[in-house]
Order: C-alpha cells, then structure tokens, then sequence
C-alpha cells in the first residue's frame, strides 16, 4: 500500500510541476521571440537502508524547445527578425545571454538594447553615433547617417551565435545562457529581416491539449492516493481484527 501511495503522491506532484510549465507557455503566447519551456524529469531513488524500492521524479529546468515562430511585419527600422537558426547576443550582469527578441531600443545614452540590456557587437556593447537614419543588414551590419551628413556608414554589427539547444538553459530572465557559463559560438550563417518581428513559437492549441490531458491525469493519480489509503485502512482493520 505504501508503494502504491509513493508512486501515486510523486506521479502527481511531477504532473502539477508539468501544468506550471504549460501554464507558463500559454502565458507567454504573444510575447515575441519568448521559446516555449519543455516539461522534462528524471527518476531518482529514494535513498534509505535496504532496497532503493521507492522513486521520485525530479523535474529538470533544461527543456528549451528553439523551433522557429511565426514571423510578422512591423515596418519599424529597429525590429529585426531571425532568419531559421541563431540567437541575439545581449549583456548581462552575469555575462552573455541570449534572445530571439528582436525589438531594438536606442537609449539615452546611444547603446542599441532590448529590454535595457545592451546588445552586444564584435566587440562589446553597441553604442550609435547622433543619426539621422539608420539601416541594418541581414548579417546584422549597423549602417547609419551621421547627423548632417549625406553617406551611411557602417558602425558596428549586431553578434549573432548559434547553439544547440541541448547546451542551453533558461536564466530567471527568461534569457537563453550556455549550461557551462562559457560564450556561445558565433555563427556566420545567421541572418536577420529588418523590419521585422518573430512571434513566439508556443502553439497555444498544444498547449491547451497537453493541460486538459494533464489535469484528467492528475485527477487519476489522485484517486489512486484514495485508493492507497482506502488498501491501508482495510490492511490496518485486518490487523486489529475489527
């Protein structure tokens, strides 16, 4: 019965974990450039003297799905959209991470930004000279006209990098960071549409799916709860012969 009981307790507890997750996608489903979480686990023995009988699932925080959303048209010079694989390079306290976000802000202080974090260039930080238009090119060359001037000129490029998914997570940002804190590497094949902004690529049908079959399997593993305890209050009446 306790068995019973222990795999039905922890099966619930990894599914409640599972509908946060889809929760949280379906949260996001408008946000541009956010990429959906993938609810994944691992079985771990309960440690004890005797036989390791008993087992828990143990959610893990590394399922980051990096399939590409749908792309839509904003017209705006500083919006960008990433052509099929790469990431945005931004700066952090911690150091690098990285976005699909591609709504580029100018500061007060002429540093190109995504949610006020400063995008990262060739060789740090981009920072724009006073200017009058502003163009950037499908391998995230920053071209502008200098303020008063007639010519574009070329004042940085935008770092692009591609990394599997398998060697990112997620930080409490919601930015992608290497698993070993170590820079991604930089990719050549990356191209950007300017003008341009990548949706989210949660699928909000998906999602709503996998939590009513979520919540139906959670009420089961209740039951089955029920169903211990029900198995251990006969056992214990047996026993006392009541």
């Amino acid at each position: 019965m306790d068995r019973l009981g222990y795999t039905a307790m922890t099966a619930a507890s990894r599914t409640l974990n599972s509908l946060q997750v889809h929760a949280n996608n379906l949260a996001n489903v408008n946000t541009p450039g956010f990429r959906a979480d993938l609810d994944m686990s691992k079985a771990v023995a309960v440690e004890g003297y005797g036989y390791d009988s008993r087992h828990m699932a143990l959610m893990k925080n590394e399922g980051v799905s990096l399939a590409p959303g749908a792309v839509a048209t904003t017209g705006r010079q500083l919006d960008v959209a990433i052509q099929g694989k790469g990431l945005i390079a931004v700066e952090t306290p911690n150091g690098e991470a990285y976005t699909r976000h591609g709504s580029l802000q100018v500061d007060a202080d002429m540093r190109l930004t995504i949610n006020g974090r400063a995008v990262l260039g060739e060789g740090g930080a981009l920072v724009l000279p006073e200017y009058d238009s502003l163009n950037i090119g499908s391998d995230g060359t920053i071209s502008v006209m200098p303020r008063g001037d007639t010519q574009m000129t070329d004042v940085g490029r935008i770092k692009l990098v591609d990394e599997p998914a398998s060697n990112l997570v997620k930080d409490l940002n919601g930015l992608l960071v290497t698993k070993n804190g170590e820079p991604a590497q930089v990719s050549e094949e990356a191209r950007l549409l300017s003008g341009h902004l990548e949706q989210s690529n949660v699928s909000a049908i998906d999602q709503l799916v996998a939590t009513m079959s979520l919540n139906r399997l959670f009420e089961t593993q209740v039951k089955m709860m029920k169903a211990a305890e029900g198995l251990s209050d006969a056992g214990n009446r047996m026993i006392r012969g009541s």
